[in-house]
């Protein structure tokens, strides 16, 4: 049984059921349907409250992120609410040129660490050319235990080493299966297994060998073989490790033992 850790269910083409369905055929039992604009809340929490196997997050995108105090207050209201088990994607993106003000950015990344730590949510983090920025804030936040995610990894061991090191999981996607990634990989082959998970980020970067067609939690297991591979373990150990560490990040996931 696999888990997809990050997934956009209410971004794909496909109804949500569907997408689901094709999933669960697939072997890829649970899914997390991240929330990354408050306009799109509602849709994320019907998809979550609406299907079996489906946790949910609230959270702002980096790229989302607004001075608006309504948005930030759409987060508080929905960070309690059933189905959801962590905040995010929340973080840092400094490689888009249309990218928001980066203080504006930090600003609404550290309320996101901040109300984790106080409802005790794991955070999931995005984070694309803000390496340092992007460690000088979980630094500042403090070690928790269970702290969040680095999702969707493309960054140094070093910077996935130091975030270990403060309570965070790392998640690779589907980039871990490009011919131009083996620097990626041999990140990936370091990463502790009780520190490891594995998602799409659906329906974006779906894996070789499906390269250029929308990306969905049914492609998961090509990932999961990759990684697999990358840690000297079988698909079936690597389907168990992420699995058992999504259970114990997401702590109030709906995936039974």
């Amino acid at each position: 049984m696999l888990v997809d850790s990050h997934c956009h269910l209410d971004y794909l083409d496909a109804p949500p059921e569907e997408s689901i369905a094709r999933a669960k055929a697939a072997g890829v039992a649970h899914m997390l349907c991240v929330g990354a604009d408050p306009v799109h809340f509602d849709r994320v929490l019907a998809v979550v409250q609406g299907a079996e196997g489906v946790d949910g997050s609230v959270g702002i995108h980096p790229l989302a992120v607004t001075a608006e105090r309504a948005s930030w207050d759409a987060v508080v209201a929905r960070a309690s609410a059933p189905g959801v088990v962590a905040l995010g994607e929340t973080g840092l993106d400094y490689a888009d040129p249309a990218a928001p003000d980066r203080a504006l950015q930090g600003e609404r990344f550290a309320r996101h660490l901040a109300l984790g730590a106080e409802l005790g949510l794991p955070v999931i983090i995005h984070t694309r050319e803000a390496r340092e920025d992007t460690l000088a804030q979980l630094r500042a936040a403090g070690p928790r235990p269970e702290a969040g995610v680095l999702h969707c990894f493309t960054e140094s061991w070093e910077m996935a080493e130091e975030a270990i090191a403060l309570g965070y999981y790392v998640s690779f996607s589907g980039i871990v299966t490009f011919k131009n990634a083996a620097a990626l990989r041999e990140v990936a082959a370091k990463v502790p297994g009780h520190r490891l998970l594995v998602e799409t980020d659906a329906p974006w970067l779906a894996p070789v060998p499906h390269r250029g067609r929308q990306n969905e939690p049914a492609l998961l297991p090509h990932t999961a073989a990759v990684l697999a591979q990358c840690q000297g373990v079988s698909p079936e150990i690597l389907a168990r490790q992420t699995t058992e560490n999504y259970r114990r990040l997401f702590a109030r996931t709906t995936l039974s033992a």
